[in-house]
C-alpha cells in the first residue's frame, strides 16, 4: 500500500508530496530546496524515480529539475507546457508506474492552461489525487496569472476540473493540493484552516462544485481575486527554463566599513529583527522586512528580484533560514551579511530610530499637531472594509513607487498587524520621510475612527 510524505512551506503556503510504496518513491510539485527531499528518500532507502509537476509554477522556483538531475529521475511536465529542458511530456490517461505505484495523468486546465493533476492508483483505485492548483481545500486555484486575454477562459476550465474530479473519482479520494495555505496562487475564498479533504468534502463545500451554474462561480472568482505579489512575474519563465539547485552556503561577512559601502551603492540591506527592535534602533538606510512566513512574498513583492541585498539579523540560523526561503523565489546568494546588532553594524552616528506606537498616541498627536499623515498600507478589499477616518490608502507594495502621493509631514503607518507597516515605513524612512510605525493590532473594519 502507497504512502504519502507530505513537505509544507508555510513561507509560500504551499506542499509537496512524496509517494512510495517503500522501495521506489514519486515526488509531487518539490520546492527548490531538494535536500529535504533527498534527504528524506535517502533516511527511508528509498530511490526516487519520477518528480512530477503539476503545472509550471508561478509562485515558487521549481526544485524539480535539480531534483531529477540530483536522483537521474524523469522528469514528468504536461505536453504543451513550454518546459524547454529535458522532461518526459505527459498527456491525459497517461499513467506513470514504478515498483508497486501508478499515478494516472488527469488534465485539469485552469490554473494554467496546461495544468494536470495525477490520481494514485492502488489495485485498480483512485485513492488520493494531487490537484496542484486545481482543486483546492474549499477553494481553486486562480486563474489570472497567465494573462488578462485568458482569465475568463482559465475561471471556466477551472470549473470544469473541479466537476471533472468530482465525478470521475471516488467520494473517499483524497483531495492533495500544492496552494492554499496562504499561497496568493489561491482564490480569495480559500480558508487556511482547512488542512485536509476527500472528493465527498469538497463536493459539499467547494465554490466549483456547490454552485451550479458556471457563470455565477466565474463571476464570483473573478470578484474575490487580491493582487499577487510582483515576483511572480518571474517564475513562470524561470521554470521554463529551470533552475539548478540554490547556493545556501554562509553569504560572505561585512564590516560596518563594507556595509557603509554597499548602502552608498544603493544595495538593498535587509534588517531581519523584529519591527520593534528595528525602530528602537538600527541602521540608517536599511529595511525591515521581519524573519516571518512572509518573508519572502514581502520582499519579494517590494525588492527588484536581482537587485544585491545583504542581510543583518541576530545570529547565523536566522540568516540561513532567510536565505533558504529567499531562495525558493529565485533571490539567490546575498551580497554579504552580518550578524549581531546595530552597535556591531555601525557608529552611533550611522544609527537611527523612530516610535512605534499605539491608536491612542495617534488620537493625542491629531489633537496637538497640525502635520500628521495617516497612511494604510493594506490591500484595496482590507481598506474598502474599514479604514481611518483620516487614513490615505496606499498597499505597502506600492509606497516605493507612489511615495510622491504621500503628503508632507509626519507619516503614522499601519496595516492590519504591524508587519507591513513596519516593510511601508522603513521604505519610506530611506526616501527621508519623517514616520511613526502604528504597531497596533486592528481588524479590517475595527480601526479606530473607522468608516467605510
Amino acid at each position: 500500500m502507497a504512502e504519502v510524505l507530505t513537505f509544507e512551506t508555510p513561507s509560500l503556503g504551499d506542499r509537496s508530496y512524496l509517494v512510495t510504496d517503500g522501495v521506489v518513491a514519486m515526488v509531487i510539485d518539490p520546492q527548490r530546496d531538494v535536500d529535504r527531499f533527498t534527504r528524506a528518500a535517502e533516511e527511508a532507502g528509498l530511490a526516487i524515480t519520477h518528480v512530477c509537476e503539476t503545472h509550471v509554477h508561478n509562485d515558487y522556483v521549481s526544485g524539480g529539475p535539480a531534483l531529477a538531475a540530483a536522483t537521474g529521475a524523469t522528469y514528468v511536465v504536461a505536453k504543451g507546457s513550454g518546459v524547454q529542458i529535458e522532461h518526459e511530456p505527459v498527456v491525459d490517461g497517461a499513467e506513470l508506474v514504478a515498483g508497486q505505484l501508478t499515478l494516472r495523468v488527469l488534465a485539469t486546465p485552469g490554473h494554467t492552461p496546461d495544468h494536470v493533476s495525477f490520481a494514485l492508483v492502488d489495485a485498480g483505485v483512485v485513492t488520493d489525487v494531487f490537484t496542484g492548483g486545481s482543486l483546492l481545500y474549499g477553494a481553486v486555484g486562480r486563474p489570472d496569472l497567465i494573462s488578462d486575454e485568458l482569465t475568463d477562459e482559465l475561471a471556466r476550465a477551472q470549473f470544469g476540473s473541479a466537476q471533472r474530479l468530482a465525478t470521475e473519482l471516488p467520494d473517499d479520494t483524497r483531495v492533495l493540493p500544492t496552494h492554499g495555505f496562504g499561497s496568493h496562487c489561491a482564490s480569495g475564498s480559500t480558508d487556511q484552516l482547512v488542512r485536509s479533504g476527500t472528493i465527498a468534502e469538497e463536493r459539499d463545500r467547494n465554490p466549483a462544485l456547490t454552485v451550479a451554474d458556471e457563470d455565477d462561480f466565474v463571476t464570483s472568482l473573478l470578484s474575490d481575486l487580491h493582487p499577487w505579489p510582483a515576483y511572480y512575474v518571474h517564475m513562470g519563465p524561470r521554470n521554463a527554463s529551470g533552475a539548478p539547485a540554490p547556493d545556501l552556503s554562509a553569504p560572505t561577512g561585512v564590516d560596518p566599513e563594507q556595509l557603509r559601502e554597499h548602502l552608498a551603492a544603493g544595495h538593498w540591506v535587509v534588517d531581519l529583527r523584529s519591527r520593534r527592535m528595528f525602530t528602537t534602533d538600527h541602521v540608517r538606510g536599511t529595511v525591515n522586512v521581519e524573519l516571518r512566513n512572509d518573508l519572502p512574498t514581502y520582499l519579494g513583492w517590494v525588492m527588484p528580484i536581482d537587485a544585491p541585498l545583504v542581510l543583518l539579523a541576530d545570529d547565523p540560523d536566522a540568516i540561513a533560514e532567510a536565505q533558504r526561503m529567499l531562495a525558493r523565489i529565485g533571490i539567490d546568494r546575498p551580497v554579504g551579511a552580518a550578524t549581531g546588532g546595530p552597535g556591531q553594524w555601525a557608529d552611533e552616528a550611522d544609527r537611527t530610530s523612530w516610535p512605534a506606537t499605539s491608536w491612542d498616541d495617534l488620537a493625542v498627536a491629531l489633537q496637538s499637531r497640525d502635520d500628521v499623515v495617516v497612511l494604510d498600507v493594506r490591500d484595496a478589499w482590507e481598506f474598502e472594509q474599514g479604514h481611518h477616518r483620516r487614513a490615505l490608502h496606499l498597499p505597502f507594495h506600492e509606497v516605493l513607487d507612489r511615495s510622491d502621493e504621500v503628503p508632507d509631514g509626519q507619516v503614522w503607518v499601519y496595516c492590519a498587524t504591524g508587519n507591513r507597516a513596519a516593510v511601508a515605513s522603513s521604505l519610506l524612512a530611506v526616501q527621508g520621510r519623517d514616520v511613526v510605525l502604528l504597531d497596533d493590532f486592528c481588524l479590517p473594519g475595527d480601526t479606530p475612527g473607522t468608516e467605510a
